[in-house]
């Protein structure tokens, strides 16, 4: 019997063991529970949290645009006021 079958045979008992046993149950209780838990909690995904930092990234670069423009605005107004 090679080595990598020993271990594949084994790996394949030990889940058989697992499957059958009260830990079973205990993981999917557990499991249950949590999810039961974390459905109460106002939580996002990571993909709605990813796309809304991506949105305010855009938003922020906009803003800067913007401050700038209005900085330059301004201070075409200013020489004008002083121009006159």
């Amino acid at each position: 019997m090679n080595m990598n079958s020993f271990f594949t045979d084994l790996q394949g008992k030990i889940n058989q063991a697992i499957d059958s046993s009260p830990a079973k149950d205990l993981e999917k209780n557990v499991k249950a529970m949590m999810t039961q838990g974390f459905s109460k909690l106002d939580l996002v995904t990571r993909e709605e949290f990813d796309i809304q930092a991506q949105v305010l990234a855009k938003t922020r670069a906009k803003l800067e645009a913007l401050e700038l423009r209005m900085g330059e605005l301004e201070s075409r107004l200013a020489e004008q006021a002083t121009g006159k």
